[in-house]
């Protein structure tokens, strides 16, 4: 609930603005709740009007993409890249290829990857982009000629101390790769303007990993530092197949966890006895296939149509690794009704706020998403240095800081937590710890 009169007046100004954008209303609703404490303590902030440039975007970039499909049809799609606060680094964060995709939702990630990227203590200000282009069930060639287009125009507004785009939902290697030609195609440069490239030019050991590897070690940190606890013996419910879902899965189990789902945008795979990791990344990453096909696969697995089911089995851990907003009120109770006692979320605002009350009221420990998904963005930054350096770190060199950066997010999340009186509290503490940072950083920038 909005109390503070200073929040509560900034929050009606973005509904009058943005009311049309769900998605963006609620991300900032999250946020500003969680920060009442610290603008209370900070009357500063109020005077040069923090909150009020926080939640208006530097810049919007709305483009038209214009492309032709394997018959020679002309196909037109809308770009965006919407570059939100730049107080402390060049704007930094992923592309998103998804007929969902709008302006609504682009805002909402990169208002969320504003604070993420503050956490990971890397110098990265926030930003996002996309397309509502759908790649499935497009050849390579239309993946190419798409993403060729889509570059001609962004690279206006993108170069490695400006604007670093990463990839996001689809927009894997493959993506990458082609925007990243394109760029060098047109600008004539070699420069580290986007992560996430393939190792053979500039990309960096551990990124594909990192984002799901990021969050186990986060969800570790926290379960040891709150609950005294480990994934050792636990059953965990994963969301989701993709690059997040199937590494998150790998380190949960390589922590001593038996993950027992899987799922994709038409429903969900139930395995009790384990999660055979090889049969999904041989659908997922081998042919792009469905996730049904694992049940086809593996004895002993039940397919289910509909991706909300997937909360309904009983688990010691949950971690949605799919997409804004999969977990809503009934899911919540359904997982605290089966015996789920840790939330730590791998996709972006993957809870909604009714599924959050649940968390909070049944005192589940609540990993939130710009804490707990940082690791993809963390390696981005890393891979930003190792490109500026014209050098490449080990592995286990990139792995190391990954590890340290989430327990670091943790530690800082919590000690911010006890220090605006909501000792134990992830959500506002990582919210408070990302915000300070970025705050006192327009304040002594002046202006602008």
């Amino acid at each position: 609930m909005l109390t503070n009169e200073y929040v509560k007046r900034v929050y009606a100004q973005v509904e009058r603005r943005d009311g049309d954008q769900p998605e963006f209303l609620q991300a900032v609703q999250e946020v500003l709740e969680s920060l009442q404490p610290v603008v209370e303590k900070h009357p500063e902030y109020e005077k040069v009007g923090v909150l009020e440039r926080l939640v208006e975007p530097e810049r919007v970039v709305k483009f038209r993409v214009a492309w032709t499909d394997d018959e020679g049809k002309v196909q037109v799609n809308r770009g965006y890249r919407v570059q939100f606060n730049s107080a402390i680094g060049p704007y930094k964060g992923g592309l998103r290829f998804h007929p969902s995709v709008n302006e609504g939702v682009i805002k909402f990630l990169g208002f969320e990857q504003i604070l993420k990227n503050s956490l990971t203590t890397l110098p990265m200000g926030g930003g996002k982009g996309g397309s509502d282009f759908d790649p499935k069930g497009r050849s390579d060639a239309e993946v190419m000629r798409f993403c060729q287009a889509f570059m001609t125009e962004l690279c206006r507004h993108i170069g490695q101390f400006t604007d670093v785009p990463a990839g996001d939902i689809n927009v894997g290697a493959r993506e990458i790769g082609y925007l990243f030609g394109q760029y060098k195609r047109i600008r004539d440069e070699y420069s580290g303007v986007l992560t996430g490239k393939g190792l053979e030019f500039g990309g960096s050991l551990a990124r594909t990993e990192a984002t799901g590897y990021g969050l186990c070690y986060y969800t570790a940190e926290a379960m040891r530092v709150l609950r005294g606890d480990s994934f050792e013996g636990k059953t965990v419910v994963i969301s989701g197949s993709g690059n997040v879902a199937i590494f998150a899965t790998e380190k949960a189990q390589a922590l001593g966890a038996k993950v027992v789902t899987a799922s994709d945008s038409n429903g969900y795979v139930y395995d009790p006895n384990g999660i055979q990791l090889d049969v999904v990344k041989d659908i997922k990453l081998g042919h792009r296939g469905r996730i049904k096909e694992y049940a086809e696969r593996v004895p002993g697995a039940e397919y289910h149509e509909g991706c909300a089911g997937v909360w309904t089995v009983p688990c010691d851990i949950a971690l949605p690794c799919a997409t804004q907003n999969e977990i809503d009120e009934a899911s919540a109770e359904a997982l605290v009704k089966n015996g789920c006692t840790v939330v730590c979320e791998g996709a972006n605002m993957p809870s909604t706020p009714e599924a959050i009350a649940v968390y909070q009221k049944n005192g589940l420990l609540y990993g939130p998403a710009k804490a707990a998904n940082a690791g993809g963005v963390a390696v981005s930054g890393l891979e930003m240095s190792q490109n500026s350096y014209r050098l490449s770190w080990t592995f286990e060199e990139v792995d190391a800081k990954l590890k340290s950066i989430m327990e670091t997010i943790v530690a800082d999340s919590l000690a911010a937590a006890k220090e605006y009186g909501h000792e134990g509290d992830l959500m506002l503490g990582a919210n408070a710890a990302g915000f300070v940072k970025v705050a006192n950083a327009m304040v002594a920038q002046g202006v602008l």
